[in-house]
């Protein structure tokens, strides 16, 4: 579902452009709008929630699709942690549908996918390891490192049940909107992977930008 958002970016309480291949990590406060923006078209922005409070508590794709009975994320649509507790709701949208099934990219899948030279090419899943290694004042380890949600990718499922990678729907300057529920940490790896024509083999920058509810 396409809506697009009232809040301006020059309104923006905090903005951070996100090369392709380094990690954001920052708490977004319950009420306020974090935005995911994709700057150059078909970038793929992984991302993992957690409670701020109690980040043992995490983002679940499987409670999020069986509750509201869509694996496409959008408009409307309830993101839960394992507890069943919303944490984020997205709210606007400009894109369409986003993938919460595919995973994110390893060296270990770069190595099945690609090729096994493959390997060292570094991947979403070392985005976040390091992450979580320099920020330990957060309390999460690689154990916390669960579903996640690609934003802008486009991830079919067939009519077997399998996945297809497919061409994005994303454009320049198209983005997801979401209202947190809870104090939330945003984990995003901005996808470094060169071996997927979906972006052209050319991995870009995103943007991320919060506004206090009331801005």
């Amino acid at each position: 579902m396409i809506k697009e958002s009232r809040y301006q970016p020059e309104t923006a309480t905090f903005r951070k452009v996100v090369n392709a291949g380094t990690y954001f990590l920052e708490e977004v406060k319950a009420g306020q709008i974090v935005r995911i923006v994709d700057l150059e078209g078909n970038q793929a922005a992984d991302t993992l929630f957690f409670s701020a409070r109690d980040p043992g508590e995490r983002y679940s794709a499987v409670d999020t699709i069986r509750e509201q009975g869509n694996v496409y994320l959008t408009v409307g649509s309830r993101l839960l942690s394992q507890e069943g507790r919303e944490m984020l709701e997205i709210v606007a949208d400009t894109v369409g549908r986003h993938d919460t099934l595919g995973g994110a990219c390893a060296t270990e899948s770069n190595t099945v996918r690609y090729a096994l030279e493959k390997k060292t090419m570094h991947a979403c899943r070392d985005s976040w390891l390091l992450a979580v290694a320099e920020n330990d004042h957060l309390g999460l380890s690689k154990r916390d490192i669960a579903h996640n949600i690609n934003f802008f990718m486009n991830v079919p499922v067939t009519p077997d049940g399998g996945l297809t990678f497919e061409d994005g729907l994303s454009a320049p300057g198209k983005y997801v909107e979401m209202q947190a529920r809870m104090d939330v940490l945003v984990l995003i790896s901005n996808c470094p992977q060169l071996n997927n024509p979906c972006n052209a083999y050319n991995p870009t920058p995103i943007e991320v930008m919060v506004w206090d509810p009331a801005a």
